[in-house]
């Protein structure tokens, strides 16, 4: 493991993970956010944003590799998105240099290759970004490749990933099906999109951390070897809950043009992207960690599902109308709230009072109106 180690974007998902694993191994961290983390033994909070090339140049003093988490989330206003993306990736390759670092490694996202008819997806797909999110992401690699020249820089290109820690447009899945309601998915749901657990990702980060030069300095997709149908893996969710709720088909065209629209005005928290990913197959080819890293994951999609929802069920609930101004939040459903009355819950259905699940620390929860 490298000695001293600067992670970007240190409160968040992926950030805050990786910082206390490396803590744990021993390492020095400098835990740079606009967030500040509680102290810790070995630990070294900055705050300031990460587009502040000379505050980042003062954390990256000292620190041999850095591990650059910090990034937008696709619901952000468009102008934030890149700046966020695609200038805090030039502060932070411009603060490695003047610290003089030995590595970097960058999280990008699977999200650079736009909707590839390709599938699985190698790492060496043109990228096609068809969005301001993936479009800034493609332009941040394009900004880090060139810096192989001074440096072992890798490139980690993760899916969707989940686990305790991240919600975002889960949470909609996750209280629908604790209310027991069924839940839509578009047209018959037998496409299968691969995701990823948040222990796998930070596994893999660390794994590239450690690799010789020769090897760490690449590019790798990170996903979930084993994922289902989109029916098949948000079954398991309502199965869960044990409350009779159902995947049910919507048609195609008429959701995919409602939610087009519902996003354009922001009236909904499904960007234009996601509702395409969801009409096709999406997921990437992961040979090359396997073969290269010795890398392989070890949850499945339903296993980073369920261990998402489990840790939901166990947190307050987040304030009506939260922001969803990071991975962490309960996201505003917007229009798609009032949909709930098309899918009332199963125990209604069948003329019975609804009643909480035994055991379940979510009664009296208010859903949202």
């Amino acid at each position: 493991m490298p000695s001293r180690v600067l992670v970007t974007g240190a409160a968040g998902v992926l950030g805050s993970r990786l910082t206390a694993d490396l803590l744990a191994d021993g390492v020095s961290v400098v835990a740079y956010d606009l967030r500040a983390l509680d102290p810790a033994p070995g630990l070294t909070v900055r705050t300031g944003d990460v587009r502040d090339t000379t505050a980042l140049s003062e954390a990256a003093d000292g620190c041999t590799t850095v591990v650059h988490c910090a990034s937008a989330l696709p619901s952000y206003p468009k102008a934030d998105i890149r700046s966020i993306i695609v200038d805090g990736a030039r502060s932070m390759l411009d603060a490695a240099a003047k610290a003089d670092v030995e590595r970097v490694v960058h999280i990008s996202s699977t999200a650079v290759y736009g909707l590839p008819a390709l599938v699985p997806t190698p790492e060496d797909h043109p990228h096609e970004p068809v969005d301001t999110y993936s479009a800034a992401k493609a332009e941040a690699e394009a900004l880090v490749v060139p810096h192989r020249a001074d440096r072992c820089v890798s490139i980690v290109r993760p899916k969707t990933f989940l686990g305790p820690g991240r919600l975002g447009l889960f949470g909609m899945l996750f209280e629908w099906a604790e209310e027991g309601r069924d839940f839509p998915v578009i047209g018959r749901g037998d496409v299968r999109v691969q995701m990823l657990d948040i222990d796998d990702l930070a596994r893999a980060v660390r794994t590239v951390l450690t690799a010789p030069d020769d090897v760490a300095a690449d590019t790798y997709n990170i996903g979930a070897g084993e994922f289902g149908t989109l029916r098949t893996d948000f079954q398991a969710v309502l199965d869960e809950v044990g409350r009779g709720g159902r995947i049910r088909s919507v048609p195609a065209a008429p959701a995919i043009a409602m939610l087009r629209a519902a996003s354009a005005l922001g009236l909904s928290p499904v960007y234009d992207r996601l509702v395409r990913k969801l009409k096709a197959d999406s997921f990437v080819d992961i040979a090359r960690a396997s073969e290269r890293l010795g890398f392989t994951p070890e949850h499945s999609n339903r296993d980073a599902i369920l261990r998402t929802f489990r840790w939901w069920r166990e947190r307050p609930p987040a304030p009506r109308g939260a922001a969803g101004a990071t991975s962490s939040d309960r996201w505003r459903q917007g229009m798609l709230a009032g949909a709930k009355i098309l899918f009332p819950p199963a125990r209604a259905q069948e003329g019975r009072h609804d009643q909480p699940q035994a055991g379940s620390n979510r009664s009296g929860r208010t859903p949202d109106a």
